[in-house]
């Protein structure tokens, strides 16, 4: 009885300190900038891009794979069969393959963008606003191109990597690199640049949009309770719906001239955003061209936001209550 009476007052001894520090060290909006709240933006960030896109990486290389082939129409029963066919023949981690390019890309877009949200939603002064529902998708599309500008060529490595296997194409990520600035020229490292920056836009903006009006409604209407983890991953889910379905068009068009050359002659085509909406358009329509693959991503894309969302926001929690709780014993 004394060994329970002892726990639990440490246990409320510790949930007092907690309570304590967090009211004497908020994580003000005012203090964005200062070192401490970016370095936990970077590692929430990281660490959620991480956990996000390993769990869909099977997923999303067989996504890739059909954005790309031009005669080979989208149904569940090809993904399965895909997914199917690359296990026997490569093996179980080959459904992972192109995941070293991703985490090498992932970790820094994912840090990048979770922070640049938060400093841009600070310069837009977005929580203070009356204008606060366009400066929120503004601040998300914001956080979508810096992040996705400084990591460009590891997306386009990424996307060669899905879509070729161990045997017949590249190796590792350095091989990747080293072949395209040898074989096809350094510009070749942004093909598709615009065409992604034109899909960022409504991508990031309408996701973090959702997800951050999702979660003020939820606060205003529970008079300020934060969402659990299963409600942030729901709303998290929903802001990955809308995202991906407002640009998808414009991932196609990425992927296609991310991998002209690979799966596909380059001769003269898709070099340019319009003339390769055009000629999907043309040759293979709007459900089959434009839009092949999005059922997939109505599955992936969710799961992958819910994912990245909810471990962001629990685990800059964690680590906000855990460097709390540290500074209020050095105090004591």
């Amino acid at each position: 009885a004394n060994k329970a009476t002892s726990e639990f007052a440490k246990s409320q001894i510790s949930s007092d300190s907690t309570r304590m520090c967090n009211s004497k060290h908020p994580d003000s909006p005012n203090k964005i900038n200062n070192l401490d709240v970016m370095l936990r933006s970077l590692i929430a960030g990281a660490t959620a891009g991480a956990l996000a896109k390993t769990t869909i990486a099977p997923l999303d290389r067989t996504k890739i794979n059909f954005q790309i082939a031009k005669n080979t129409p989208y149904s569940f029963r090809g993904a399965l069969s895909f997914l199917r066919r690359t296990y026997e023949k490569e093996g179980f981690f080959a459904l992972w393959r192109g995941n070293s390019a991703t985490m090498a890309r992932i970790v820094p877009y994912a840090a990048i963008q979770f922070t640049a949200h938060e400093q841009w939603k600070n310069i837009l002064n977005v929580d203070n606003s009356e204008d606060t529902k366009l400066k929120r998708f503004a601040a998300g599309s914001l956080a979508g191109i810096t992040s996705q500008s400084l990591t460009y060529p590891l997306d386009l490595a990424r996307a060669r990597m899905a879509v070729t296997d161990r045997y017949t194409g590249y190796k590792t990520l350095r091989q990747v690199f080293v072949k395209i600035w040898l074989d096809e020229g350094p510009k070749t490292l942004f093909r598709g640049y615009w065409a992604t920056m034109l899909g960022v836009i409504p991508y990031a903006g309408m996701s973090f949009f959702t997800y951050e009006t999702l979660k003020k409604e939820y606060k205003e209407f529970f008079a300020m309770k934060t969402p659990n983890v299963l409600v942030s991953l729901m709303f998290g889910a929903i802001a990955g719906l809308s995202g991906q379905t407002s640009s998808y068009p414009l991932d196609i068009v990425r992927r296609r001239m991310q991998t002209v050359g690979i799966k596909q002659s380059s001769n003269g085509q898709y070099q340019t955003i319009y003339s390769t909406l055009q000629q999907i358009y043309r040759e293979e329509g709007v459900k089959n061209g434009l839009f092949k693959g999005l059922s997939m991503n109505w599955i992936k894309g969710p799961i992958a936001v819910g994912i990245s969302f909810s471990s962001y926001d629990l685990i800059k929690q964690f680590i906000q209550e855990f460097t709390c709780h540290k500074k209020c014993l050095t105090e004591h």
